[in-house]
């Protein structure tokens, strides 16, 4: 078996024996088993396409919406989702703090030199709407838990206990805090426009660690500057953020790069899985996470 990707030896460190790793920056193979696509690279993954014949693109991305439309037909995507679970929801418990805690005013206030002490927010008690409830969703729900806040976890389909999308006129006037989890589609690109934000309860917090697509720029800005809403983000649209763009000035916004699944162990969760996909494949068990309609 013979596995294309980027040079990340660490995520291979737990293949089983006769695997074959070869990276991007050496001499490709005419064929590949798996071929593990740089995040973002666009060009590069369009040239493997045209010159190696591959069988499963692996992501170690949960997000595929980057490079869905550039899988040949007749090749197997599967998605990252579990590695980067408990860094988004270690982010997100973060934002929430962050932001009911006023760090962004404390923070301007110690560049100034000004003691300036202020009564805070608590996110006890705190009803917090989880848009999007897959892996990333409950792992967020398990670390919001112990604060004591109420969830309203969200997903496509109906459960119990979940709601889905068309309870959200009733759940969004409720909610202090919106989180969005939500992978890219057609069907979700700007779901948080004008009528979403108009909607939410005044003063809530919306939080992104799901892509910058879900929201409508325009329409967020205008809700800052009007103070209606308050809002962290790991992703924006456009992305990345040009320097000259409102959004990094806008009133009640704290940005940050794209950085909440980037994480010290990265690595150890990548090579946890791919162990066992590969494993999976070697013995011709189902592959997990394989991507059907763009999820």
């Amino acid at each position: 078996m013979r596995i294309l990707a980027p040079r990340l030896k660490e995520a291979f460190a737990l293949l089983p024996e006769g695997v074959e790793v070869r990276f991007l920056d050496e001499p490709w193979p005419k064929a590949a088993d798996f071929f593990i696509p740089p995040f973002g690279q666009e060009e590069v993954v369009r040239r493997v396409f045209q010159e190696v014949e591959v069988k499963v693109v692996q992501t170690l991305s949960a997000g595929v919406d980057w490079i869905l439309p550039l899988v040949p037909e007749g090749v197997v995507l599967c998605d990252g989702s579990g590695i980067h679970d408990a860094p988004v929801a270690e982010w997100v418990v973060l934002a929430l703090l962050a932001l009911l805690k006023d760090l962004p005013g404390f923070l301007k206030a110690q560049r100034e030199g000004r003691w300036a002490p202020k009564r805070l927010g608590d996110l006890e008690g705190k009803k917090v709407l989880l848009l999007g409830y897959g892996a990333i969703g409950k792992a967020v729900a398990e670390r919001l838990k112990p604060f004591g806040v109420e969830l309203l976890p969200v997903a496509r389909h109906p459960r119990p206990g979940v709601y889905t999308r068309e309870d959200l006129p009733a759940l969004l006037p409720q909610a202090d805090a919106v989180v969005l989890l939500l992978p890219l589609t057609p069907e979700t690109q700007r779901i948080v426009d004008r009528d979403f934000l108009a909607q939410m309860k005044e003063g809530a917090l919306l939080v992104n660690a799901g892509r910058g697509g879900l929201v409508d720029t325009l329409a967020l800005l205008e809700a800052l500057e009007a103070g209606r809403v308050r809002a962290f983000l790991d992703v924006t649209d456009p992305e990345p953020l040009p320097e000259d763009h409102p959004l990094w000035r806008a009133k009640g916004a704290v940005i940050t790069p794209h950085v909440a699944g980037l994480s010290e162990g990265f690595s150890r969760r990548a090579a946890r899985f791919l162990s066992e996909q590969v494993g999976r494949y070697l013995r011709g068990e189902p592959l997990l996470n394989v991507v059907r309609e763009g999820y």
